[in-house]
């Protein structure tokens, strides 16, 4: 089941990934922020921010974390700062990406295991 959840996950973010054609997740033309023109002007930056952004999309959508939603919220918005606080630094970016990445992942796992022992389908 971990393995089947991981494969969706890395293609849905694949996908999101190969849409966007090296385009960030927001409107980089209107981008004002140091940090957010770095992405913007970074393929590998912006590669991380589609990803993330498509992370964050299914933690915010699976109900067995549903009532966790403000404490997501909340998280999202101190990787915000961070990464606001790394200016145009890409590696300060790419780093800060990279930590929420694992974050997300680390929750989605976790759900879709207690999901799974939940039902009692893992092996």
């Amino acid at each position: 089941m971990r393995k089947a959840t991981v494969a969706s996950l890395g293609f849905a973010a694949a996908v999101l990934t190969s849409t966007a054609a090296g385009a960030a997740s927001y409107n980089c033309a209107r981008a004002t922020k140091p940090d957010e023109i770095a992405i913007c002007h970074s393929r590998t930056l912006s590669e991380l921010d589609v990803k993330m952004a498509a992370l964050y999309g299914v933690r915010m959508k699976l109900p067995m974390l549903m009532g966790s939603r403000g404490a997501a919220g909340d998280e999202q918005v101190e990787f915000l700062a961070r990464r606001a606080s790394c200016g145009a630094n890409a590696a300060c970016i790419g780093a800060a990406y990279q930590q929420r990445i694992d974050v997300l992942n680390q929750a989605i796992d976790a759900a879709m295991q207690d999901y799974c022992v939940k039902l009692g389908i893992c092996g």
